[in-house]
């Protein structure tokens, strides 16, 4: 009985040293990764001279208007930029952060056609002289016009939402005035031009196509609204603008409704036609977002962990649709953020992954693979679902490792406190 005891207690102790190892090597990783991925980012931000305002370029190899990439040349998507201020400002360089903001004050404030204070998907990037913003586009030489991309130069709801994000983010670390009146002006753009009217209700997809042809998106998403949701909780708790409280429990309401309680899982939204719920794709972005935006959150949402591991595993990490067909970067840091936000570990093999996706450059590949299908269409001209990831070098990507390393929730402009999440 003596060595029985003595056997059990050693097995305890090993479990516990090997526990303690892993841990110890997960937390490494992580930390080497957060070190990489910041570094990254500084030297893109530092790549653009001067301190004045400027966008960074998506996919930063791609600078020539050549080839079937040519679309994405120079491009800086919103989004994207969004991200990286937000992570900029997670590794101590707000005032990059500050750069990109000041970007989207200009952009509102002087679009070539509008005057409505809108964002567009993308702009050329670089930096902002004379407050000139450029639309992204190229010279085509077979017919001699300039072309332009119809989703880059329309407006997505969600992107705007991101935006709003980002001038939070940055209002927060500088207390001017100019960044939350920026943001509360984008969600006023998204009440204003996006209040779909149909049930169930919610925010609509936003403007796609060319300026004198633009078509409204009446679909609505998930990840949308929870873009939405987290910008105009935020805006709200700052300005105790009723308004915006209202526009954040209109955007929740959606969220919530898309939570299908037999699946345990979140539809992605709705058709086209904004009432019609969209059962057969799944989106890993809508799963993963909700454990980020709503703090709290129902407890029956912790249940999505198994639909994402079930439907969006590849490997040791996650792709963007249902039954993936490889690794999607920017969502398995995604999934690291929302574990850790939700008391999880996060396994040292995923934090190696995501390291091993790093460019000679320093930024992270979009994925592994040549490339990557997401179920969806990337607008309503197109035929087949033509929105890809590409195994190219990724500012998006990288700005969501650095999130995940940091531990820093992009939803609430706040560190994540894992002790205060773990079970």
């Amino acid at each position: 009985m003596l060595m029985r005891r003595h056997s059990t207690a050693s097995a305890a102790l090993l479990f516990s040293m090997l526990a303690f190892t892993h841990t110890a090597a997960a937390d490494n990783s992580q930390q080497q990764l957060a070190s990489s991925s910041c570094m990254a980012l500084h030297a893109a931000a530092a790549a653009i001279p001067g301190s004045g305002p400027m966008l960074l370029p998506s996919y930063p190899t791609l600078t020539q208007a050549t080839g079937t990439s040519r679309a994405l040349a120079n491009v800086a998507f919103v989004y994207d930029n969004a991200l990286a201020g937000i992570a900029l400002t997670a590794c101590g360089e707000p005032a990059q952060a500050q750069r990109i903001a000041d970007a989207f004050l200009l952009a509102a404030a002087h679009d070539p056609t509008f005057k409505d204070g809108r964002l567009r998907n993308a702009y050329r990037s670089g930096v902002i002289q004379s407050d000139k913003i450029q639309l992204p586009g190229y010279w085509q030489s077979n017919g001699n016009y300039w072309s332009q991309d119809p989703y880059q130069v329309g407006t997505a709801t969600g992107n705007v939402a991101w935006a709003a994000l980002l001038l939070l983010t940055v209002y927060d670390s500088t207390h001017d005035r100019r960044y939350l009146d920026g943001a509360v002006a984008q969600l006023n753009w998204i009440q204003t031009h996006t209040s779909g009217g149909t049930a169930p209700p919610a925010y609509e997809g936003g403007l796609f196509g060319y300026d004198n042809a633009q078509q409204a998106q009446h679909w609505k998403a998930t990840e949308h609204n929870i873009d939405v949701y987290a910008a105009a909780t935020w805006a709200a708790r700052e300005t105790g603008n009723s308004a915006l409280t209202q526009q954040a429990k209109l955007a929740a309401s959606f969220v919530n409704a898309m939570w299908d309680n037999a699946q345990h899982r979140f539809l992605v939204g709705t058709l086209d036609d904004g009432k019609t719920l969209s059962r057969d794709k799944s989106g890993l972005d809508a799963q993963a977002w909700p454990l980020l935006a709503f703090e709290p959150h129902p407890t029956a949402w912790n249940q999505v962990w198994t639909w994402i591991d079930a439907q969006h595993r590849s490997g040791d990490g996650y792709g963007y649709m249902r039954h993936p067909d490889g690794i999607w970067t920017e969502g398995t840091a995604q999934v690291a953020t929302a574990m850790q936000a939700s008391g999880k570990p996060v396994p040292d093999a995923l934090w190696q992954l995501l390291a091993n996706q790093r460019s000679d450059g320093g930024m992270l590949y979009a994925t592994p693979q040549a490339r990557i299908s997401t179920d969806f269409a990337i607008g309503p001209t197109s035929t087949y679902a033509d929105f890809f990831y590409y195994h190219q070098p990724h500012l998006g990507a990288t700005a969501w490792t650095a999130l995940a390393a940091k531990a820093w929730n992009p939803f609430t402009g706040q560190p994540i406190n894992r002790a205060e999440n773990t079970p």
